[in-house]
């Protein structure tokens, strides 16, 4: 869903706030016409369970992604410099998110992957510590800074700078902005154009199809877990079978391995739709976004999207 051929920063007096007297943004540090993923190549390499006490003083284990940067321009040339590395939890990719939704309004900022799993079947953990959870949200948050670093305004922002290449301080950064008391005011329906009246009712009806598709999915999948379930037990008791009977061994042991085959069938099956659920929760979560930017009434003329 990029738009990564639109390359104009687009600007009012609406954001006169963010101008400076000579007219280019106080908040950028790319230059126009250019994204920060021509200049930086960006990947979260990997997680780590770490504990350490929380803001009231309480143990708490949580988990650490490693978010390692180098420019572009020394790869290009051949050469293969270390990498510049950082550690970030997921809270700090929420903050930046935030801070996004609320200095630029009028775009639809790209999604987190989810906090903790939603639309769960047996099979998969709802703990958000699962090795597997871990290793899909490291992807969701590797493509979530992908798409930000991708955007023509969105990559200029000197706080997504700090994010990527400044382990401490920049959090302060953040909130030295002010975001926090500058949340949009929401477009009462009566005022909202008719082009923006359909995208709300679009995205109304893609939320509401999205989850309970998702729902459903959940139903079928642990359907199928069952009948996974059912199919390995037998497997395992064909093949101890076969070991006691002499006479009917072969064909028991055959029978056992054609279950197992099955089951395995079916378990292969169930982890590939994992990957499509997780690309349809992407459309959940940015019709969300696309029902809030179609809400705020002041910058519609200037709405954007990934």
């Amino acid at each position: 869903m990029a738009d990564d051929g639109r390359e104009e920063s687009l600007g009012t007096d609406d954001d006169s706030d963010q101008t400076g007297a000579d007219g280019s943004l106080n908040n950028t540090m790319v230059e126009e016409g250019s994204t920060l993923m021509r200049r930086m190549e960006i990947c979260v390499a990997e997680a780590e369970k770490r504990s350490g006490k929380n803001a009231v003083s309480m143990q708490e284990t949580f988990t650490v992604y490693l978010i390692e940067t180098r420019p572009m321009d020394a790869v290009a040339e051949g050469h293969n410099p270390a990498p510049d590395c950082l550690w970030r939890r997921y809270s700090e990719f929420e903050l930046l998110r935030n801070y996004l939704i609320v200095t630029y309004p009028y775009i639809v900022v790209p999604p987190l992957p989810e906090k903790r799993a939603e639309f769960v079947w047996h099979k998969l953990s709802a703990d958000n510590m699962d090795p597997d959870f871990v290793e899909r949200r490291r992807v969701g948050l590797e493509n979530f800074l992908l798409r930000v670093a991708s955007h023509p305004v969105l990559c200029n922002d000197k706080i997504l700078y700090y994010f990527l290449t400044e382990e401490h301080g920049w959090k302060e950064a953040v909130y030295e902005t002010g975001f926090q008391a500058k949340v949009p005011d929401v477009c009462e329906h009566q005022f909202l154009n008719s082009c923006f009246m359909e995208m709300k009712h679009y995205s109304d009806e893609l939320q509401s199809h999205t989850s309970q598709l998702l729902r459903a999915r959940a139903r079928v999948a642990d359907r199928l877990y069952g009948v996974f379930k059912v199919h390995g037990n037998y497997g395992r008791v064909f093949s101890e079978w076969s070991a006691i009977e002499k006479e009917m061994g072969d064909g028991l042991q055959s029978a056992g391995h054609h279950m197992d085959a099955y089951a395995a069938s079916i378990d292969d099956i169930l982890e590939e739709e994992e990957h499509y659920a997780d690309q349809l929760k992407e459309y959940l979560f940015y019709a969300e976004q696309l029902l809030r930017v179609s809400l705020f009434y002041p910058f519609q003329s200037q709405f954007q999207y990934l």
